[in-house]
């Protein structure tokens, strides 16, 4: 018989509801329960795409004598970390903290009253490599909340206290102070000393895509001509699309490589990372006029519209890790991975010999019982274009009657964000309208379905239908970017007006006195710690992404508003970039931008004039920092920057201004790109 779960629309929690276990949804019900029957709480946290929550799930929580012991003398709730950010923040803080590491599925035991008091992530079925059993664990946490209950309590209470210290609010710099020069050529010394001369990227194994890192050293190379942080984006983009992370036949990054080489990936595939990762790459290829950045930026933004749009116009969040390997077992990889034999049966012996070389299939692989991971080395220019285009197309064709992966169809606003400043850029870039269409469909359902009468945001909806959770910071921050980015591109100021109000959101209901950002809104649902973290992680924090768009908000509108928050929030910058660049590396970029300007370019003239087109391609292509671009007619209403800006003897033009400062119109699109280049 389904549990509670049954209900929701997640669909992780979804995966849940036939489980013998009694689970509740995270809900004040659920803990009101545990307090009438004087039982703990088993928080459990994951997400749909996560390899070792299936495992645990498929371990124990499917076993009945497991789900026994759990709803005699627990309360079971579960947690969709994508849906509930904040509930997974806030836990997952208290867990690093006292153990030393943290992860997913993440398994944290709760009074009645929320307050955490022991902590884990997976545990199996039997003790395994000094780990105990969860059947161990729940004993344990069983007998302690029985014979020991006040010291349980008396734990608990040091925990919240110990959490409730951590507030970053009055943290930041003295002055509010962004970060200069100094401090910015400091974070490149950073991440040259992390850098992996060798394989691209940055430390060790595992190794995650540093997408945000790139942004900024390009912004930095843009600024300052510095020839070590432009070969580090090469270098690290030539790597990955090369390696096996990427995916040499649909297109698209998986979530990380598990070694230093870029070979063998996580293979669950995220919105957010190939939204990242497209832009940077289209980013990179404006920046170079690389072949690969712009074949890379292309497919990965294809796989977004192919793989992960949904009926609605919105983007989905996440393929799995694992599908069928044929033979009804889950297996992780079994899409993707290819042996020699498998090649042959698909394209013969000849064509598959030449298939093995060009993608490194080996007889030993190198991933499980012999499978390889598909990579493609650093001798595309000496093989067969087209050979190779020939067999890419007969191995995906092959690849399309395996099993897929399953699909979390769940639309998150703030990725959304990301995906539509991607689509919309890349679309522009390479003459692809159906692209900036896409970005404009899910530009559409985040304001009929996920926002409010009241400009409030709903985090996630599901076959158009809003979920029941409230936006986070990232949220309000990522739609607003994304907004913005799709205003410049297709020049319908409504975009921008929405962002505005997405921005008043985060300046009344997230921000303190001091500039700081808290990631939940004033009136949200109150957790034993107001969640606060402005650290780049697999995306831009909420804070970081906040500074970004209230900056570019700021130059398109000449709001002293928005501009004062953003050089405040940016302050945060300043005290981490010479520690810890690796993790604010979306707030770097911002602050190349607010260094530089960042500067306003407004192209004014009739639509669909290839005058304004040209001027305009030219303005979009610019690699000034953060560079912001309006375009219409004279006059537009929606965007102050396109005010008292007239045509030029009756021809389309632009106007770049910079500190207060606009220089004069110009009609060249070459002149243009010059005043546009870092």
């Amino acid at each position: 018989m389904p549990n509670r779960l049954a209900h929701e629309t997640s669909p992780y929690l979804l995966q849940h509801a036939d489980n013998p276990v009694d689970w509740w949804p995270w809900s004040a019900a659920a803990f009101e329960e545990a307090r009438r029957r004087g039982v703990p709480v088993l928080l459990s946290v994951g997400y749909s795409s996560c390899h070792w929550c299936h495992v645990m799930a498929h371990e124990s929580f499917e076993d009945p004598a497991t789900a026994e012991v759990l709803n005699e003398h627990f309360v079971a709730v579960k947690v969709d970390r994508e849906e509930r950010p904040d509930v997974d923040a806030v836990y997952m803080e208290a867990v690093q903290a006292a153990t030393g590491q943290g992860g997913w599925p993440m398994t944290v035991f709760l009074t009645p009253d929320a307050e955490p008091f022991y902590f884990g992530t997976y545990f199996p079925p039997e003790p395994r490599h000094g780990m105990p059993s969860f059947g161990q664990i729940l004993d344990g946490v069983r007998n302690a909340w029985a014979d020991r209950r006040d010291e349980v309590g008396e734990v608990a209470g040091r925990i919240v206290a110990d959490l409730a210290g951590r507030s970053l609010t009055g943290a930041l710099p003295a002055d509010r102070r962004p970060p200069g020069p100094e401090e910015l050529h400091g974070a490149l010394m950073g991440l040259t000393r992390d850098f992996d001369a060798v394989h691209g990227g940055f430390g060790g194994a595992p190794k995650f895509p540093p997408s945000m890192v790139l942004e900024f050293l390009l912004r930095h190379y843009a600024r300052t001509g510095s020839a070590g942080a432009l070969e580090m984006v090469q270098a690290t983009g030539a790597a990955m699309a090369r390696g096996g992370i990427y995916d040499q036949l649909g297109g698209g990054f998986a979530r990380y490589a598990v070694d230093a080489t870029w070979t063998v990936p996580h293979f669950e595939k995220m919105l957010y990372d190939n939204a990242l990762l497209c832009r940077t790459y289209a980013h990179l290829w404006r920046s170079t006029g690389s072949d690969l950045a712009r074949r890379i930026a292309v497919e990965t933004a294809d796989f977004m519209v192919r793989e992960l749009r949904t009926d609605q116009g919105g983007f989905a969040s996440a393929l799995d890790a694992d599908s069928d390997d044929g033979t009804g077992k889950h297996v992780e990889g079994a899409y993707y991975v290819w042996t020699p034999e498998q090649l042959r049966a698909v394209l013969g012996d000849e064509d598959a010999e030449f298939a093995a070389t060009c993608f490194g299939v080996t007889e030993e692989g190198t991933f499980e019982e012999g499978a390889s991971v598909l990579q493609l080395p650093d001798t595309e220019d000496l093989v067969d274009a087209e050979r190779v285009a020939s067999v890419k197309r007969r191995l995906l064709a092959a690849r399309e009657e395996r099993p897929r992966p399953g699909r979390d169809d769940k639309v998150v606003a703030s990725w959304n964000g990301l995906a539509i400043a991607a689509l919309a850029e890349t679309g522009a870039y390479f003459d692809r309208p159906d692209l900036i269409q896409a970005a404009t469909d899910a530009a559409d359902l985040l304001v009929r379905v996920h926002m409010d009468w009241h400009a409030r945001l709903h985090r996630t909806s599901r076959d158009g239908t809003p979920g029941a959770n409230s936006g986070v910071l990232e949220d309000y921050a990522d739609v607003a970017e994304g907004f913005l980015t799709l205003a410049s591109v297709t020049g319908e100021g409504v975009w921008v007006e929405f962002a505005g109000f997405f921005l008043d959101t985060v300046l009344l209901q997230f921000t303190a006195e001091d500039g700081a950002l808290y990631d939940t809104a004033a009136d949200a649902e109150a957790l034993i710690r107001r969640p606060q973290d402005p650290t780049d992680n697999a995306t831009p924090s909420g804070w970081t992404a906040a500074a970004g768009a209230l900056l570019s908000y700021a130059a398109l509108t000449g709001s002293g508003l928005h501009r004062d928050a953003a050089e405040r929030a940016l302050g945060i910058v300043t005290a981490l970039a010479g520690r810890a660049p690796r993790f604010i590396g979306w707030g770097l970029a911002v602050a190349e931008a607010a260094l530089d300007g960042p500067r306003e370019v407004a192209v004014v003239g009739p639509q669909g004039d290839p005058a304004t087109i040209a001027l305009h391609r030219a303005a979009l292509l610019g690699t000034a920092p953060g560079a912001v671009v309006a375009l219409g007619v004279p006059g537009t209403e929606e965007v102050p920057l396109l005010q008292d800006r007239p045509l030029v003897d009756g021809q389309p033009a632009a106007y770049v201004c910079r500190h207060f400062t606009c220089e004069r119109p110009t009609t060249d699109p070459e002149e243009l790109t010059e005043r546009l280049r870092g």
